[in-house]
């Protein structure tokens, strides 16, 4: 046998193994819950690819959890008879983990000292951590199916561990926790059963404990007799029972085991689907946005099962991106357990299935939207913005998502998105041809626009759109009920005949002026014109109308991405008195120009390139 090999933990690691040892949660119970899901995990695993190769299982085997103590010697063992590890699989599951997950949980766990939030370990992904918390040392011995090599992996959690090869064992992985002395609650079957019925109680696969110890007709133990090994959790698929017989309380607990979320969800939808195509699915969704809302690539919440043996949680596969955050199970009679993932993702009884998913969700939507206002709008403040993207990617629903949208809009004083277009629509006038928007960095530089003031005096709403998705949306949603969408902050304004008369007017009046802002601010801006949006404000930039806007180059290059180039246009006002007070002639008149044209971008929130010129010429003309 080779000589055990020493590995240091990543800096990371090490620093998250003191913050748990040092206990910042107090319900160290969940330890059991993660290790249990991670058997469930592998016993799952070793089912699919025996489906495959069928010399990776017995079918006399049964497949379970098996949790035993030994008072004696302070352990607690955690037995599964999954797939195992190979050596190298060990070392990258166990001994390494993302540094990005491991620094944003240690973030959390340090702002969230003070709470009780026990999801935070199964979020981040970071379980087999959570044993540190009530053992000064774990062992784990583990065999891969198909080998015949067993790796046994030690630490005290202390900075490093050794990875050496173990006697033979069964296929499977052993966790012995040799448990801290202020830990022996843990060694109480009374206590692991209690965990177990809480966290575990619908793992659908048997999780086995040692029975009572057999008495004889006096009640006496009887001695040298064995303890049989007794099934402690239901182990029944939930989903397969009927609504009727499952209790709110029980399908709180399913989904708490599958999101690690302590609160109920939002809307639970149970459907048993027969016919040519049978299935059931049972989804959730939640009140709150997870940790890793944003993140497209994640494994999703959807799990999908195949006469109740878990194929695959790809994303996409069963819902659209947008619908990330729904969480749940699809256990279908009809699809070939052999199939591949890939198959899966072209597969027509798939198409259907993730179809149907996604129009009961939608649906419920659309209820909440319509019967349970106040609740819509707290599920919309959580998730609207990955709604949003539903609309740009999902051409087929694109009709049921857009009715589901909420937008701030200067009807209401406060920044809540609260506004429907059915709404918006409502209460146009009769002369009122279109959708008027603006999008902007934030929900203040937006209200605070210059190009809403004649939008303001005439009395026209305008949505107010500060969400960075907003730039993709309009661009996807062009009309809604037969009205276009249009930016208040691109292209011409529409003016009567007396506004236009007026307007010519004027423009042969300050012919000069523009004439002379257009060759001082060359190269910066594609014309100089006047304007009758502006009531208050001197000047503002306008996109042309094909033009990207500014908002979106700004995203667009904190995104590291490189921004169509283009040119603003820079409307004045004609009768703001600082326009009319503007001299062709005078000397300061290039400082002046850039001092107009800087204005105008601050009051879009944009930011200027060199503030400090800026400063140095507002203050030479203050001087003057």
């Amino acid at each position: 046998m080779s000589k055990p090999q020493t590995h240091a933990f990543q800096t990371e690691i090490s620093q998250l193994l003191d913050l748990m040892i040092n206990s910042l949660y107090s319900q160290k119970e969940i330890f059991l819950r993660e290790l249990i899901s991670n058997s469930s995990d592998a016993i799952d695993k070793r089912r699919f690819e025996a489906l495959t190769d069928a010399a990776l299982l017995n079918e006399e085997e049964e497949l379970a959890v098996t949790i035993t103590t030994d008072k004696e010697a302070n352990t607690l063992t955690i037995t599964d008879n999954g797939i195992g590890m190979s050596h190298d699989e060990v070392i990258e599951n166990i001994g390494t983990i993302a540094r990005s997950g491991t620094k944003k949980f240690m973030e959390a766990m340090k702002a969230g000292k003070e709470s009780d939030d026990v999801n935070l370990i199964g979020q981040f992904g970071v379980g087999f951590y959570s044993v540190f918390m009530v053992a000064d040392k774990v062992s784990l011995a583990t065999r891969k199916a198909g080998t015949d090599n067993t790796v046994v992996w030690e630490s005290d959690g202390k900075g490093e561990f050794t990875i050496s090869e173990g006697e033979e064992q069964a296929v499977g992985t052993a966790i012995t926790l040799h448990l801290r002395e202020d830990e022996k609650e843990y060694l109480e079957d009374f206590r692991l059963k209690h965990i177990i019925n809480k966290y575990s109680e619908h793992i659908s696969l048997p999780i086995k404990m040692l029975g009572a110890e057999p008495l004889d007709e006096e009640g006496n133990p009887i001695e040298g007799a064995e303890r049989d090994l007794e099934t402690v959790n239901s182990g029944t698929a939930i989903w397969a029972r009927a609504k009727n017989e499952i209790s709110a309380e029980e399908y709180q607990s399913f989904y708490q085991g599958l999101s690690y979320d302590m609160e109920p969800p939002l809307s639970t939808l149970h459907h048993k689907v027969e016919g040519n195509l049978e299935y059931t699915s049972l989804l959730f969704i939640p009140k709150k946005a997870p940790f890793d809302l944003w993140n497209r690539e994640a494994k999703k919440g959807i799990k999908l099962y195949v006469r109740r043996i878990f194929i695959m949680d790809e994303p996409d596969a069963l819902l659209p991106n947008y619908l990330r955050f729904v969480k749940g199970v699809i256990d279908s009679a009809d699809l070939p357990l052999n199939v591949s993932r890939e198959i899966l993702q072209s597969d027509r009884d798939i198409g259907k299935i993730k179809s149907a998913a996604t129009k009961r969700v939608l649906d419920e939507l659309k209820r909440l939207a319509k019967n349970e206002a106040e609740t819509y709008l707290e599920f919309w403040n959580e998730f609207g913005q990955v709604l949003k993207e539903g609309v740009v990617e999902d051409f087929v629903n694109k009709d049921k998502l857009t009715p589901l949208l909420r937008f701030a809009s200067t009807h209401n004083d406060d920044a809540s998105q609260s506004v429907s277009l059915d709404e918006y629509v409502e209460r146009m006038g009769e002369e009122q041809d279109a959708i008027y928007y603006i999008t902007a960095e934030s929900h203040q530089a937006a209200k605070g626009s210059p190009h809403l003031e004649m939008f303001s005096k005439k009395g026209i709403e305008v949505l107010l759109m500060s969400d960075p998705v907003d730039e993709w949306l309009v661009n996807g949603l062009m009309e809604y009920a037969d009205k276009p969408l249009k930016s208040v902050s691109k292209g011409d304004l529409e003016l009567t005949e007396d506004e236009k008369q007026e307007q010519e007017a004027q423009k042969e009046e300050l012919a000069d002026i523009t004439g002379k802002l257009q060759e001082a601010l060359s190269g910066s801006v594609k014309e100089v014109r006047l304007t009758n949006r502006l009531t208050e404000s001197p000047a503002c930039l306008v996109a042309d109308e094909n033009d990207p806007g500014a908002n979106l180059e700004r995203i667009m290059k904190a995104m590291g991405q490189d921004a169509p180039s283009s040119q603003p246009i820079l409307e004045l006002n004609p009768d703001h008195a600082l326009i009319k007070a503007l001299d062709a002639a005078d000397e300061n008149f290039a400082d002046w120009a850039q001092v107009l044209f800087d204005q105008a971008a601050l009051s879009e929130g944009a930011q200027l390139k060199d503030p400090a010129k800026y400063v140095k010429l507002v203050n030479k003309l203050l001087a003057a």
